[in-house]
């Protein structure tokens, strides 16, 4: 769910991508240069073990689509070159990829708490803290205002920073929001530890995805993205489920442990290698380089490409906010703000909010129903994961906001049926069945995938300041939505999750004309798709 929240801007994964100088060092050079038959199969060419290798997309053969970092192996030895290093996207390079990606999600997983956190917590804050609903719904949604400032902020402290110390950053201002929200006796001082808690959510909701896009073979940067929503719809769940068992003031320390966990993970992981080219710091960049692709894989093909599209990049006078007006970026800032928006009318933050208030309102046990929620998030968004460069992001796109209307339309007929008076018995199970499907299908594909396509699809130069105005449209919306939602609730029940579902056909159309596919493509060629569309 937490990816449901505004993302905070994409910063410089395409411009990463290629800024890669080839100089390398003597030890380096000396290892390229050996004849191939007498290079060894060091730690970076042992083979995945087979429970993962068997969810991975077949590798792309060296040379094969600009692959960065390929050699093209020909006579005596060819062969044993090509089956261990496969480029720079050998299959040893892949442990420093997964061993980061699982480090960051940290972050993911703490925005899914802070946004999971609301619900279960709601009876207890009410009760002890003596808040009124409204108060309450302040409370909710004052999350999104500490967001939207962390969105704006976002982009400038990751290209500054870096995208490591932009996160130590972010969990640092995390871990004082829990702490200020756990100590909280009065209304204020639990919104002041809630917009904390909405910084820290707005900047890792931007910083963590670009971080992953940054860093992954282009073959599986998908399913990696994807596991920033996996990590999301987890904290989510691990909020929604313990929150039915402990106090509130305890579930506190749900959300202090990853944040806990990252401070301390980032220690062990190279700083993104496209960020390093990016301000000049050529010699880390390529150490960098090299621990994500393996220490027996070439990358210079690879940092080649990287460096000279950085330096196209250099050329170009400095990117202004006006500039995302220009017509060469409005196609990629369409696409990115089109599908935050619709993420938000689809009513994603309304239904994480509020979730056990809208299980009440039908007649069903607010605990049961976060709990099967929590239950079913993390499966699907995992299957989605696995989704993501095979079926592409348009597909997912597709089914999963076909879904989210069903499944909003499916909620708005059990209000509908309880206001009329008919089949009464059956309102609490179609409510059910409603927002089961609706977290379904929007953990598949409307969760995840606008913030993969966000990562993609801007330039370098662009990257900051476009991503930072995609995720504060996000977190917009999600005040928008969030704040209202208590307010259409007492107008029409039926009538609030039938607009919702209203959303959800406008996505379909919307996706169907206007958003590209990306899979399967590097960061820089997707940069000449949109230029030429």
């Amino acid at each position: 769910m937490a990816a449901t929240l505004p993302l905070s801007g994409a910063a410089s994964p395409l411009l990463l991508h290629c800024n890669a100088a080839p100089s390398v060092s003597f030890r380096h050079r000396r290892r390229w240069q050996r004849p191939t038959a007498t290079r060894h199969d060091g730690r970076g060419a042992q083979q995945l073990p087979l429970l993962v290798a068997r969810f991975l997309p077949a590798a792309v053969p060296p040379g094969a689509n600009g692959a960065c970092g390929a050699i093209a192996a020909s006579g005596p030895g060819a062969a044993a070159w090509k089956a261990p290093y496969r480029g720079s996207e050998g299959q040893g390079s892949l442990w420093m990829v997964f061993l980061a990606t699982a480090v960051v999600v940290c972050g993911s997983f703490e925005f899914g708490t802070c946004v999971g956190y609301s619900a279960p917590a709601q009876a207890g804050i009410v009760s002890d803290i003596g808040l009124s609903n409204s108060e309450y719904g302040v409370f909710g949604s004052v999350l999104t205002i500490g967001a939207m400032l962390g969105a704006v902020t976002s982009g400038r402290l990751a290209d500054i920073l870096g995208r490591k110390m932009t996160m130590r950053f972010a969990a640092v201002v995390g871990i004082f929001g829990w702490l200020t929200v756990y100590f909280a006796k009065d209304a204020m001082v639990l919104y002041a530890g809630r917009v904390l808690l909405g910084y820290c959510t707005g900047v890792l909701s931007y910083v963590v995805p670009v971080f992953i896009s940054e860093i992954a073979p282009k073959g599986i940067r998908g399913g990696l993205a994807t596991s920033n929503q996996l990590f999301i719809c987890s904290g989510c769940s691990a909020a929604y489920i313990i929150g039915a068992l402990v106090s509130w003031r305890s579930l506190v320390l749900v959300g202090l442990v990853p944040c806990a966990v990252l401070l301390v993970g980032l220690f062990f992981i190279p700083e993104s290698p496209r960020w390093l080219a990016n301000i000049g710091k050529e010699r880390e960049f390529h150490a960098s380089l090299q621990e994500f692709r393996g220490e027996d894989s070439d990358i210079s093909e690879e940092a080649t490409e990287i460096k000279d599209y950085i330096e196209s990049i250099r050329r170009l006078p400095k990117a202004r906010i006006q500039d995302l007006f220009q017509s060469k970026n409005m196609y990629a800032v369409t696409v990115g703000v089109g599908l935050m928006i619709f993420q938000q009318l689809g009513g994603i933050n309304a239904l994480g909010f509020y979730t056990s208030y809208i299980f009440s309102s039908a007649g069903f046990s607010g605990k049961l129903g976060t709990t099967l929620i929590g239950i079913i998030q993390i499966p699907i968004t995992f299957f989605g994961a696995l989704l993501m460069d095979r079926s592409g992001r348009r597909a997912l796109l597709l089914v999963s906001s076909s879904g989210t209307f069903l499944g909003c339309f499916l909620t708005g007929l059990s209000f509908y049926v309880k206001a009329q008076g008919l089949c009464t018995q059956l309102v609490p199970t179609l409510a059910l069945c409603g927002i089961l499907v609706y977290y379904a299908a929007y953990s598949v594909g409307m969760g995840p995938v606008p913030w993969v396509i966000m990562s993609e699809i801007f330039s370098i130069d662009m990257k900051a300041i476009a991503g930072g105005f995609v995720t504060l449209a996000s977190w917009i919306g999600s005040f928008a939505i969030s704040y209202s939602f208590n307010f259409l609730m007492d107008w029409n029940p039926a009538g609030t999750f039938f607009l919702f579902s209203a959303a959800s056909l406008v996505t379909v159309l919307f996706v169907a004309k206007v958003v590209p596919e990306t899979k399967g493509r590097t960061l820089e060629e997707i940069q000449r798709l949109l230029k030429a569309t």
